[in-house]
């Protein structure tokens, strides 16, 4: 079903062209994420599409019964509004039932006796079992508490700037609409959440579009890429896997075409330098075609970023932490922890929202004080510290004015000095950018310029808080570059499980209680150690046995208590082979759908999962089968001997 149509769109901020002459279509069961740098329009992008910006020039075009909602980046909530109030605040008539009841129910507790509130009430009651209002407030609170909030009646305006996001996202989500538009997404969640909101969005009907970073999640949910670049917008039916592969092709052929241009444009050169008479048709229709061909050269580039900035020597001693603990009052953040770190040490930080690991970061830096054990800095250590807590910027100071406060010249790499004009155009902030009022710059444009600003101070121990927060997609490639090859420290605390598989090397997992447990690999790799700890830990002790009771002392037990199955064994043991062979049946589907799925990596990951279930169970349906075989053969071995 087609939803919604833009046609030949443009739009610009000043003398800045965002995008031009954008056409495409919207349709039922599209999840299209939209990548591009930092500043290309991305939000601008989606809000001409919500229409709460108009285009320059073009039109979107929606069904009559088409709804469309928006989660931006900075939420608006009523006054004095609780959570559950905001997700619940929709006008689906399940919803209106839900807030009815809501407000009967507590006016009833102000005024038991009042006879008319108990007759509202009961109406009320007798609605919301009429619309089965009931699962949209248990799916409300669900939502919320998977998001990290699980103070339902928590007025709005009290929570952080996060909480509020995922309050915000929670109604997003909850409240029905044909076209979902979601901005940065997971920013502000974390990994658990981050995987319950993969699953709501593909089971969710209708169509979503979305800005992300997180490159697992944009290839586990969309089936469609727009990649805005440099004013133009390249469509790729796939998702993030294969966009990567169809985007190199494309600038294969573009390359070729290029070169193929600049061959032209030298043979058309060289004959005009030869004296071309342009008063002959033939000679002036030359010139008009070289012409021609110099207009039609590609577009500026958008260039590539550069991060080589060279870090302070390190000395042997770095970081010590030894029995740290931290308290905010009854919740106990850390407790008892020690670690010393070594050099090139890679650490990422994991854990659900509040749970104290930008505490540990702030710990490490100085920024707070242990409330036990000791916080050690070896004599050369020179701390970076990236915020997720926007730093407070001056808007009127220029680009340049910002990052001459830190250095006026900066070593590469390398061991070049250049100036930080030069560094800036490396971060791409061309010279004419450069003085740009800072006010100006999108929001992921002014974390690039805050990361600049950092490195630039050469630090030997990197401590990054959730840096994956606002940066672009090519940004963070080259920041896990940059990573790669740098020669000190990295404390990482992030959701990004891309950005930790390509960085971490030894996770610190905040397990609640105060305990921090140490696992050595990336995330992936903790979350399958993690994941055996847990299978361990739930199953039965084989130390608590009993004693394995003697041969004689089996066959007296056996006379004495005859052997019998139970009426579900004997109805398991009639049926469980058509359980085993369906089970074995369904697999081999499974594996011949992989098979056809070819590089559709998000279908080949939804049968993935549901191979490994269907494995699961086979193997549970098989180890069943064997005690029922036994079980039998004991009842009939008893039957023959008595």
């Amino acid at each position: 079903m087609h939803l919604l149509s833009v046609e030949h769109i443009t739009k610009s901020h000043g003398d800045k062209l965002l995008f031009e002459d954008v056409t495409f279509g919207v349709a039922e069961g599209d999840r299209i994420g939209i990548i591009g740098v930092n500043g290309t329009g991305k939000s601008t992008f989606l809000k001409v599409i919500a229409g709460l910006e108009p285009a320059d020039s073009g039109t979107v075009s929606v069904g009559s019964r088409v709804r469309i909602r928006m989660l931006a980046q900075d939420p608006v909530f009523a006054p004095g509004e609780t959570a559950l109030e905001h997700v619940l605040g929709g006008e689906s008539p399940q919803l209106q039932a839900v807030r009815a009841y809501s407000a009967a129910l507590a006016e009833l507790e102000r005024r038991p006796d009042d006879v008319k509130l108990q007759e509202r009430l009961i109406a009320a009651n007798q609605k919301m079992d009429e619309l089965d209002a009931w699962r949209m407030e248990s799916e409300a609170k669900t939502a919320l508490s998977k998001l990290g909030i699980d103070d339902y009646g928590a007025k709005v305006e009290t929570l952080s700037g996060g909480q509020r996001k995922r309050v915000a996202m929670a109604a997003a989500l909850l409240q029905p609409s044909d076209i979902l538009i979601l901005d940065e997404p997971t920013n502000h969640i974390d990994n658990e959440s981050v995987a319950w909101l993969e699953g709501m969005l593909q089971k969710r009907r209708g169509a979503l579009l979305m800005i992300t970073h997180d490159r697992y999640f944009l290839d586990r949910v969309s089936n469609r890429v727009i990649e805005l670049d440099r004013g133009r917008a390249y469509f790729y039916e796939a998702n993030y896997s294969r966009f990567l592969e169809l985007k190199l092709e494309r600038e294969e052929r573009e390359a070729a075409s290029e070169a193929k241009r600049q061959n032209l444009l030298r043979n058309e050169l060289a004959w005009i330098r030869r004296g071309a008479q342009a008063r002959s048709t033939k000679q002036k229709a030359r010139i008009d075609r070289y012409e021609a061909l110099k207009a039609q050269g590609p577009k500026a580039s958008a260039g590539k970023l550069d991060v080589s900035v060279a870090s302070a020597r390190l000395g042997k001693k770095i970081v010590e932490l030894e029995g740290v603990g931290k308290s905010y009052g009854d919740r106990v953040l850390i407790r008892g922890f020690s670690y010393i770190a070594v050099p090139e040490d890679r650490v990422g930080i994991v854990g659900r929202n509040g749970s104290g690991k930008s505490t540990l970061l702030k710990l490490i830096a100085g920024k707070l004080q242990p409330d036990e054990g000791s916080v050690e800095l070896g004599p050369t250590v020179k701390i970076g510290w990236f915020s997720q807590e926007h730093e407070e910027m001056d808007g009127n100071l220029r680009v340049i004015e910002y990052i001459r406060e830190g250095a006026e010249q900066v070593r590469t790499a390398e061991g070049e000095t250049i100036s930080a004009g030069q560094m800036l155009e490396r971060f791409l902030f061309p010279p004419a950018m450069q003085w740009t009022p800072i006010a100006k710059l999108s929001g992921g444009e002014k974390r690039r310029l805050q990361l600049l600003r950092v490195l630039m101070d050469a630090p030997n121990v990197l401590l990054l808080d959730e840096p994956t927060n606002d940066l672009d997609i090519a940004t963070l490639t080259v920041l896990e570059d940059y990573l790669d090859d740098f020669p000190g420290v990295v404390f990482v605390v992030s959701h990004d499980r891309y950005f930790l598989d390509r960085t971490a090397e030894r996770i610190f997992a905040f397990e609640g209680g105060g305990v921090v447990t140490k696992y050595t690999g990336n995330y992936s790799e903790y979350e399958e150690q993690a994941a055996r700890n847990a299978a361990a830990s739930s199953a039965p002790d084989a130390s608590a046995k009993p004693k394995s009771a003697s041969p004689a002392e089996t066959r007296t037990s056996e006379r004495e208590r005859p052997l019998k199955m139970s009426y579900k064994d004997q109805k398991d043991f009639e049926q469980i082979d058509g359980w085993i062979a369906e089970a074995e049946m369904s697999l081999k589907s499974v594996a011949a759908r992989m098979e056809a799925a070819g590089s559709d990596s998000a279908l080949l990951q939804e049968l993935m999962e549901e191979q490994r279930k269907l494995e699961e169970k086979l193997d549970g349906l098989l180890e069943r089968w064997t005690e029922l075989n036994e079980l039998a053969e004991k009842i009939a071995t008893q039957k023959k001997n008595g």
